[in-house]
């Protein structure tokens, strides 16, 4: 028995430790030897149809419509269309005040999500590449030129932009989405040489129109659409250069609730396509989405296992395992410091950074259990529009925190007397 929860247990703490650490160096090594074949990008100029997805907007909206048409692009060969979805704020409104420029807006009735309004509006497009984009993501001027240049290669079949954050010094809960994102753009750059990015963004990514398969109302398209691609025989890219600005969300809670949409419908759209995890049919791409994906979103229950057992081997006397749940307690009550003072625009990075790992790990877990349930998130609310989401998720957060208070003082005086006594 014992035998057993000691392995379960280092094979959980190995799992996070891979997945944090170990992948990104392996990326570095298998970047140094087992680049895919150089992307021939050039610079060129398809017809192009941008589509804006949005839903009560109007704050942003008209920000958005000017931004597209200040972009550095032959006005012949771009298209701007906006997709609302059943918005009744005035967005639409102010949508049409700009049908004479060349807005095309398509209002899809009621609320069905951004997925059904995605595949209501690609049959209107009439570019030879869609650009997706979000009502709050800001293009630079060049960001079409940027992203169309790598289809000049016939092998891609999608393109990812860089959506970096306008605020990221403005909160904690902004410059702790920042410092993530940097990781993540480490990893985006090595995996698309290698052979592909993992999944799209929202904010800006663009595919082939002939490539686009009409999806479920509950695939979260930035991720199902491109792995359809994948799955097809094609690349994806990551461009750094081609770069719109977007805000982070204005508080833990919301970014909380953000990921915990996001993991939930990718988890879904994941066990859809399952054949781009086979290493036969997809190479290196499959070691990809099981590492930066899967596991990612499988964490916290390795974080439990890691956690249970190195509690119950802690109380069998096993000195390194007591010496881990010191260190589990101490980082679990930086946690729940971060959680008392989350409201501090200039929480110490001591407190915000552990607070941010448990809660986003945490709302990681709610996602795949949800989907597992069959319960997929449809429609999205933007961050602007989800103050009642922070106060539900302190409030969960708060419950969970003074459940777990007397456990974790108990097993760190539990451990330490251990400690003591070895």
């Amino acid at each position: 028995m014992t035998t057993a929860i000691l392995l379960i247990t280092i094979i959980s703490l190995i799992i996070p430790i891979y997945v944090y650490v170990g992948y990104p160096l392996l990326l570095l090594i298998l970047d140094k030897y087992c680049r895919a074949q150089p992307i021939d990008a050039q610079d060129i100029t398809p017809k192009v149809s941008l589509l804006v997805s949005c839903y009560n907007e109007v704050e942003v909206i008209q920000s958005k419509i000017n931004n597209c048409l200040a972009i550095d692009y032959p006005k012949e060969l771009i298209e701007f269309i906006f997709i609302s979805d059943g918005s009744d704020d005035g967005t639409d409104e102010a949508i049409k005040e700009y049908a004479e420029q060349g807005v095309k807006l398509i209002r899809q009735e009621g609320r069905l999500g951004k997925t059904s309004a995605i595949n209501l509006a690609i049959p209107e497009a009439n570019g030879d590449i869609v650009v997706f984009s979000d009502a709050n993501a800001m293009y630079q001027t060049d960001a079409i030129q940027k992203i169309v240049r790598s289809f000049n290669d016939p092998s891609v079949g999608y393109v990812v932009g860089a959506a970096l954050y306008s605020n990221a010094d403005d909160n904690a809960a902004a410059e702790s989405e920042n410092s993530y994102w940097r990781y993540e753009i480490f990893m985006k750059n090595i995996e698309s040489r290698l052979h592909s990015v993992v999944g799209g963004d929202g904010a800006i990514y663009a595919i082939r129109k002939s490539l686009y398969t009409p999806l479920a109302a509950d695939d979260i398209n930035d991720f199902v659409n491109p792995l359809q691609i994948i799955a097809m025989g094609y690349r994806g890219i990551f461009d750094q250069e081609a770069i719109c600005h977007e805000e982070a969300a204005a508080s833990f809670a919301k970014e909380a609730k953000r990921k915990e949409r996001i993991v939930n419908r990718s988890f879904n759209g994941l066990m859809k396509v399952k054949s781009v995890m086979n290493p036969f049919k997809t190479g290196i791409y499959s070691l990809e989405i099981i590492s930066h994906k899967l596991l990612r979103w499988l964490i916290p229950v390795f974080l439990c296992g890691t956690a249970l057992g190195s509690v119950y081997l802690s109380l069998h006397d096993y000195t390194v395992f007591q010496l881990l749940v010191v260190l589990e307690v101490a980082f679990f009550w930086l946690a729940m410091i971060g959680n008392a003072i989350k409201h501090n625009d200039d929480i110490p990075a001591l407190f915000f950074y552990p607070y941010y790992f448990l809660m986003v790990n945490f709302y990681s877990l709610m996602g795949v259990i949800q989907a597992l349930r069959g319960n997929i998130q449809i429609t999205w609310t933007s961050p602007r529009q989800a103050e009642q989401n922070q106060q539900y998720a302190g409030v969960k957060i708060i419950l969970i925190n003074s459940a777990l208070f007397v456990v974790t003082l108990l097993l760190l005086l539990d451990s330490l007397a251990g400690l003591l006594n070895a």
